[in-house]
């Protein structure tokens, strides 16, 4: 991965979480870890933890940003979220999987979200 991709990454994350935080979601995590998997922010509202996949991008040539989000990375974002839940998780908490797609377009910010995007099979 390129710097100036990841630099748009971590600007996606920052805005997403600043999004996110506006509506009542409280930061829990950043880039959780799971062997080579990872889940770009963890957030808590009450007892409700998001899992959240954020896709950044800097136009629609390859559509929308939350449509990025295909069958193999939900696997994976399922797999890290069981790592998490297995370590952190506490039974009155629920779970799901948010995508928050962020559309930067010279000095605009469009921020698409969806909340639970997908369910885990």
């Amino acid at each position: 991965m390129t710097k100036q991709r990841q630099a748009l990454g971590l600007l996606g994350e920052r805005i997403a979480a600043r999004w996110m935080r506006r509506d009542g979601w409280e930061f829990v995590a950043h880039r959780f870890r799971s062997g080579h998997r990872d889940i770009d922010l963890i957030m808590r509202r009450g007892n409700d933890i998001a899992f959240v996949e954020v896709k950044a991008r800097r136009g629609e040539a390859f559509g929308q940003p939350v449509e990025a989000v295909h069958f193999r990375k939900r696997r994976e974002l399922g797999r890290s979220a069981r790592v998490w839940v297995d370590r952190h998780g506490t039974p009155e908490l629920t779970y799901r999987f948010d995508v928050v797609g962020i559309l930067i377009s010279g000095q605009n910010v469009r921020v698409q979200h969806v909340e639970n995007a997908f369910l885990l099979p």
